[in-house]
């Protein structure tokens, strides 16, 4: 259930500690990881799990149509 995800930034000469965390900060951000444990963070009944699919989808679809 868990997942293993090795997040690296390399330092290239010269760079400071500051521009390295400001680029694993929006690496991390960019992969997702955060949003995945905030997700996984309580556990979530399969039933709730298909409703809230379920609305995402539906509220898709009406954005879609939408005439603009």
């Amino acid at each position: 259930m868990f997942f293993t995800t090795v997040t690296k930034v390399e330092a290239k000469e010269g760079e400071s500690v500051d521009v390295l965390i400001r680029k694993f900060n929006k690496k991390v951000l960019s992969e997702g990881i955060l949003n995945e444990l905030k997700k996984r963070e309580f556990y979530e009944k399969p039933s709730v799990v298909r409703k809230r699919e379920k609305q995402s989808r539906e509220r898709k679809s009406r954005l879609k149509d939408r005439d603009y």
